[in-house]
């Protein structure tokens, strides 16, 4: 049986890079008087690299506007972080940012089985609770067995040191768990920790490829549809039986299809 679920945030759990960071970080460049803004396929091309403050150092390379020494645009960077993270709780707070179609059932099916939960992320604690707090309530952190967020695991995906940490904080070995991930990153990340993966595919990951370490890949779970390989008979959603199910399959099938 698997022993636990261990959730990436951005574009798993929610749609949030579409819908809620790429906004953040442009009232944030407004509130700095920054004069430049994202598209959505710019940003689309930035989350190539992990890391908000990454990402921004990234595009200042590309910024004639941007302060010419690095020591200033480190500081411009961790500023404009720290604006968009205010305004990223505040899109959260106006209930924008939902969860993705079946992710609360899912949830809910680790619970009634006593299947443990855990976060594992790259993106900032404070990113984390604002989320979940919305949508699971005050008492969302007695849910997670472990939280491993930015703060704990400074090398970003695809560096495993995120999972790594997760599997010492849970106690359990890599093949007792499986990761709900998005992005090719992600999935490195996972596969470098010996950890399998279900890809459920967001937005700006629609492309992201079923490689080695896989179980399934498909879009949102709640939707039945797309998922190679198929959920059983007239399986409504990606339940914890499915996975269970998936589990059982050669990874090279669950790769391929098969």
């Amino acid at each position: 049986m698997i022993r636990a679920l261990l959730w990436d945030v951005d574009g798993t759990l929610a749609e949030t890079e579409r819908h809620g960071h790429l906004s953040a970080f442009n009232r944030a460049f407004a509130e700095a008087g920054v004069p430049w803004r994202w598209s959505e396929a710019r940003y689309g091309e930035l989350l190539r690299v992990t890391g908000g403050c990454e990402r921004l150092l990234f595009d200042m390379a590309s910024q004639p506007a941007a302060p010419p020494d690095e020591r200033a645009r480190t500081a411009l960077a961790a500023e404009l972080h720290r604006l968009k993270s205010r305004h990223y709780e505040a899109i959260i707070d106006t209930g924008q940012l939902p969860l993705r179609p079946g992710v609360a059932e899912l949830l809910e099916d680790c619970a009634c089985a006593g299947v443990t939960l855990a976060v594992v992320t790259t993106t900032s604690r404070g990113n984390v609770e604002a989320l979940l707090g919305r949508h699971l309530g005050a008492r969302w952190r007695e849910r997670f067995a472990t939280l491993v967020c930015a703060e704990e695991a400074p090398r970003k995906k695809p560096d495993p040191q995120a999972y790594q940490l997760a599997l010492a904080d849970l106690a359990l070995e890599s093949d007792a768990v499986v990761a709900m991930e998005d992005s090719p990153a992600g999935v490195e990340a996972a596969r470098r920790a010996a950890v399998r993966v279900v890809l459920t595919r967001s937005y700006y990951f629609a492309d992201t490829p079923a490689g080695e370490g896989v179980l399934a890949a498909g879009p949102s779970l709640g939707d039945p549809c797309g998922w190679s390989p198929g959920l059983s008979g007239a399986a409504p959603r990606v339940s914890l039986g499915e996975i269970e199910r998936w589990r059982e399959f050669p990874l090279a099938a669950s790769a391929r299809g098969d």
